[in-house]
């Protein structure tokens, strides 16, 4: 994290701290990679807060506490491939590529997607690819994930997704009704099927098919 002075920095990392996130290369990663970027126009001067922020297509960036949670809970290692559905701003994406060999992003709006890219490239993040396409059914072509995160709501673990995830692999993903405060959920897939814990409440918005209308 380059851009806010040190003691906004301390803040930020105690936050998250006090919040649970407590595992040192997630809060590495996220100390590495400033927020503010990500945050665009009226709300830029809270990019460092612990709070989620409106972005553009009516999407929002996820408050860091969240993302951190969520980075924890996924337990990814350097070898790993990740698969995120849902770019949003990018932030959850540059995190994962500083704990990940290779991270996949897909989204279902061509401009958040634009955008991520000229952030990642700015900051040097060679080792995501990022993707215009519905990620409600994940990313065929590069199945199997050793980790799926997916931050949007879906009723129930999606199917695709769960079929891309390699056996051992674990995804992370919001599970509920779109308009109810959502439970985080990990799902692990053994040699005999899937494994679920829950995490904690959370709110995100609903993983919808097919692209957006800017697509």
């Amino acid at each position: 994290m380059t851009g806010p002075a040190a003691e906004t920095k301390m803040q930020f990392l105690f936050a998250l701290r006090s919040r649970g996130v407590t595992e040192r290369r997630v809060l590495n990663a996220m100390e590495e990679i400033d927020r503010g970027p990500f945050v665009r126009g009226l709300f830029s001067e809270r990019a460092y807060e612990d709070m989620p922020l409106p972005i553009a297509c009516g999407q929002t960036i996820s408050q860091p506490s969240v993302v951190g949670i969520m980075t924890q809970a996924l337990q990814v290692s350097p070898r790993d491939k990740v698969l995120e559905v849902g770019t949003g701003s990018g932030y959850q994406a540059a995190i994962l590529s500083k704990l990940a060999r290779r991270v996949y992003t897909v989204d279902r709006h061509a401009r958040l997607v634009r955008e991520a890219r000229v952030i990642f490239e700015a900051q040097g993040l060679v080792n995501i690819t990022a993707m215009t396409i519905d990620g409600s059914y994940g990313l065929p072509d590069q199945a199997p994930f050793d980790r799926i995160i997916v931050t949007a709501a879906a009723e129930d673990p999606p199917g695709p997704l769960l079929a891309q995830l390699k056996i051992g692999g674990i995804m992370v993903v919001p599970v509920g009704q779109s308009d109810t405060v959502q439970t985080l959920i990990r799902v692990r897939r053994s040699e005999t099927g899937f494994d679920y814990d829950e995490i904690r409440p959370v709110r995100f918005v609903p993983l919808l098919e097919g692209l957006g209308p800017d697509s």
